[in-house]
C-alpha cells in the first residue's frame, strides 16, 4: 500500500478530530486552571465534570476502535488481546488518579474491579446472550477457552477481594503480602499469556466450522504478518499511544471534580468506583454486542472473560505497588454479599458457557443479577 495511502486510511478525519479534542482540551483545562481551582458552584462543578467524561469517553472510543483495527489486522488470540490490555490500562489510569488526588480513597481499587467484574460478567454477557442467542442459537463458545478464562479469574477474584476479607489488617494486605501477591498475580498472569499465545491459542478461537478451519488453514503466523503489515502496525499503535495520552492527563482532572460532586451528593463510596468502571468499558460493550450480532460467541468470552482477567491480572498488582509506594492503604476486602453475588455470577457463567447453544433466557439471568448488584451499591 502507498504511503499516502496508508497514512490517510490511518489519520481518518474521524481520528484527527478525536485527537484534536483530547489534546485541545487538555490544554484549555490548563489556561483555566485558576478558574476552576475555587469552590465552584454545583451546576458549573456538573458540566466541566460531564465536559472532561465526554472527552475521555471519546478518546477511549478512539483507542478500542485502533485496536479493533489491530484485532483484525493481528487475528485472534493476538487481536483480542490488544484490545483487554489497551481496556485494562486505562482503568489502571484513572483508578491511579483517583488514588493519587485528593481525598481518602482506599476503597477505589476493590469498587473499580468489583464493577468491571459486575458488569463485564453479568451486564455486557447478559446483553450479548440475548442478541447473540436470538440471532444465532447454535452457536457457542470454545469450552476450552472459556474454563481456562474462568480458573484464572476464580483465583485472581479470591486474591483480590476473598483473602483480604480473611486477614486481621482492616481488610488490606500488609506490605509482606503485598509484594507476595504482586509476584504470585504477574507471574500467573504472564504463564497464562504464554499459554494463551502459544500452545493453547486454538482454546481461544472460534469453534470449528468448515468456514472457519478453512480460514485457520489459510491464516498466516503472526510473524509474517507483523512483517508485511509493519508501517500499518506501527501507524495504528502510535496513534492508540496518543489517543490514549490525553486521558492520562485529563483523569486528575476528573478524579477531584468526580471526588468532590460525589461528596457535595453524599453519594456512596462504591458509586465512585461503578463509574470509573462504566466509562472504562463502555467502548468495548459496543464491540462485545457486535460480535454478538455476527455469531462470534467466542470472540464475545475473549473480550469479556480476557478482559476481565487482564484487569485482575494487572490491576490488582498496579494499584498495591502504588500503595507501596505511597503509603497508602489499599483496602480490598469485599463485603459478603458482593462475595455471594460475585460467587452465583462464576456458576451462572460456567452453565452459560457450557450449554451446547446459546441461551437468551441465561441473558437475562444474567441481567437479574447485575440488577442485584447495583441496587446493594446504592443500598
Amino acid at each position: 500500500m502507498p504511503r499516502s495511502t496508508l497514512l490517510r486510511s490511518v489519520l481518518t478525519r474521524t481520528v484527527i478530530v478525536r485527537l484534536v479534542l483530547g489534546w485541545g482540551s487538555f490544554v484549555a483545562l490548563i489556561a483555566l486552571a485558576p478558574l476552576l481551582g475555587g469552590d465552584l458552584p454545583a451546576p458549573v462543578l456538573w458540566l466541566v465534570l460531564a465536559a472532561i467524561v465526554a472527552i475521555i469517553v471519546v478518546c477511549a472510543f478512539g483507542v478500542v476502535t485502533e485496536a479493533e483495527h489491530l484485532a483484525l489486522r493481528l487475528g485472534d488470540p493476538y487481536g483480542t488481546l490488544v484490545l483487554t490490555l489497551s481496556i485494562a490500562a486505562i482503568e489502571v489510569i484513572l483508578i491511579s488518579a483517583v488514588m493519587l488526588g485528593p481525598g481518602e480513597h482506599h476503597t477505589i481499587a476493590r469498587d473499580s474491579v468489583m464493577a468491571v467484574s459486575m458488569i463485564i460478567m453479568n451486564l455486557v454477557i447478559g446483553v450479548a446472550l440475548i442478541v447473540g442467542g436470538l440471532r444465532h442459537p447454535d452457536r457457542r463458545a470454545n469450552r476450552a477457552g472459556v474454563l481456562a478464562y474462568l480458573g484464572m479469574l476464580v483465583v485472581l477474584l479470591a486474591v483480590a477481594f476473598a483473602l483480604p476479607a480473611s486477614l486481621r489488617n482492616g481488610g488490606a494486605y500488609p506490605p509482606s503480602a503485598a509484594i507476595a501477591m504482586i509476584v504470585v498475580v504477574v507471574l500467573l498472569y504472564v504463564v497464562f499469556l504464554l499459554r494463551q499465545l502459544g500452545s493453547r491459542k486454538a482454546d481461544f478461537q472460534e469453534v470449528d466450522t468448515r468456514a472457519d478451519a478453512a480460514d485457520a488453514a489459510r491464516r498466516l503466523p503472526i510473524g509474517r504478518i507483523v512483517a508485511e503489515h509493519r508501517p500499518e502496525i506501527i501507524g495504528r499503535t502510535l496513534v492508540l499511544l496518543a489517543l490514549a495520552l490525553p486521558i492520562v492527563l485529563l483523569s486528575h482532572d476528573m478524579a477531584t471534580l468526580l471526588d468532590e460532586g460525589l461528596e457535595r451528593l453524599g453519594a456512596p463510596v462504591a458509586l465512585s468506583g461503578l463509574l470509573i468502571a462504566m466509562i472504562v468499558f463502555l467502548p468495548e460493550t459496543i464491540t462485545t454486542v457486535r460480535a454478538a450480532h455476527g455469531g462470534e460467541m467466542q470472540r464475545v468470552s475473549n473480550l469479556c472473560h480476557g478482559a476481565l482477567v487482564s484487569t485482575a491480572g494487572l490491576t490488582i498488582p498496579a494499584v498495591l505497588t502504588i500503595g507501596l509506594i505511597t503509603g497508602q492503604s489499599v483496602v480490598l476486602a469485599e463485603s459478603a454479599p458482593n462475595l455471594v453475588l460475585l460467587g452465583l455470577t462464576l456458576l451462572l457463567t460456567l452453565a452459560t458457557f457450557a450449554a451446547r447453544r446459546t441461551y437468551p433466557l441465561l441473558g437475562a439471568a444474567h441481567l437479574l443479577l447485575f440488577a442485584l448488584y447495583a441496587l446493594s451499591t446504592f443500598l
